[in-house]
């Protein structure tokens, strides 16, 4: 089994590499098991340097780079004709401290059916969907960087 041992960051180059779709709570972990599309286990015992964002990019020492997609996973969707609601509904949703994934149109969080009555009960229209979940980080986030392997030389590691 490979084992996935790297953070990249700034992979910047036209190859396509195999990637593994993930839901939000194992792109949390620095540690799990996983089955890529062609049936193949690998595993990740990746630094604890934050969230796996989708497009992530992670690498085992021998340079074997895999690209991490979020997965669509079961979500509650948020949705408004005015703007100035969804950005009431981001208010009250934020004050809970939940991950809370924001777009222009739409506010998206972790299945919650108390939170969501809450959203109806301010008028807001809840609709539960399957979608990628990729939350603000934060403003306090760090953004941490793995350097045991520059992404210049994994890309010159990778096994053909």
């Amino acid at each position: 089994m490979k084992i996935y041992t790297q953070r990249l960051e700034n992979i910047a180059s036209e190859r396509n590499f195999e990637s593994l779709e993930l839901t939000f709570d194992t792109r949390q972990k620095s540690r799990f098991r996983a089955t890529l599309n062609n049936g193949v286990d690998i595993g990740a015992d990746l630094p604890r340097t934050g969230i796996l964002r989708s497009g992530s990019f992670i690498a085992t020492e021998q340079g074997d780079v895999l690209r991490v997609d979020a997965k669509a996973e079961r979500l509650m969707q948020v949705s408004s004709q005015d703007p100035f609601e969804l950005l009431k509904a981001a208010y009250h949703l934020g004050n809970r401290h939940v991950p809370l994934m924001l777009t222009p149109t739409a506010l998206y969080f972790e299945p919650d059916h108390v939170l969501a009555e809450m959203i109806i009960g301010l008028g807001l229209t809840v609709n539960e969907v399957d979608h990628p979940f990729e939350p603000e980080s934060g403003a306090y986030a760090q953004h941490q960087h793995d350097h045991r392997l520059s992404p210049i030389k994994a890309l010159h590691h990778v096994h053909h």
